[in-house]
């Protein structure tokens, strides 16, 4: 295990920056006409949601800042409920992994704490990794976008199996692992 503790939002938010940003642009250009599309909470999918400009897709959210900058661009979204995860921001509980297991999204786009071919997608919260897991199965197509710091990490919960969904990033340092999954690598 690499950590067990998780970083709060405003910290994450200015950490490798200009990989997030090409990371955000890259993914939101997979957002089609009409989409279902569910946004995880994060830092990456916040910076995610600054480069979207798909007014007919329907968005869905259990991030509270995620919703917000999705309101404030006109997007038609809505919010999953719960209990909110003070650190993240995010939606979790009971209630919340009930109420995603209801949708079928086209694409859903995550974030990860951890990521590695033995222990897969990882997270430091159980109540977040049930969310992202049961949103993630409910994804036709699923992307977790993280930045090269994300490789080669471990932290306490397991969410996806690494090749669950396709990851999006600004470099893999793990040629081992592009043989188990996709990847695609922006250019910044």
């Amino acid at each position: 295990m690499n950590s067990a503790v998780e970083d709060d939002v405003d910290k994450r938010q200015i950490e490798h920056p200009e990989e997030k940003d090409g990371i955000a642009r890259y993914a939101a250009k997979l957002v089609e006409a009409n989409d279902f599309v569910y946004i995880d909470a994060g830092t990456s999918t916040l910076k995610f949601i600054e480069y979207l400009d798909e007014k007919t897709a329907i968005y869905i959210t259990n991030g509270l800042l995620q919703a917000q900058a999705l309101l404030k661009k006109g997007f038609k979204v809505q919010i999953v409920g719960g209990e909110i995860r003070n650190v993240t921001g995010a939606v979790t509980g009971a209630k919340a992994v009930a109420s995603i297991s209801h949708y079928n999204f086209t694409k859903g786009f995550f974030g990860t704490n951890g990521i590695d071919i033995q222990y897969g997608f990882t997270t430091v919260d159980s109540e977040e990794a049930a969310i992202k897991e049961t949103a993630l199965q409910r994804s036709l197509m699923a992307y977790v976008l993280a930045d090269h710091s994300k490789f080669q990490k471990v932290t306490p919960v397991r969410f996806a199996h690494i090749d669950d969904a396709i990851i999006i990033t600004d470099h893999c340092p793990d040629e081992n692992l592009k043989k188990h999954t996709s990847i695609v690598e922006v250019q910044l």
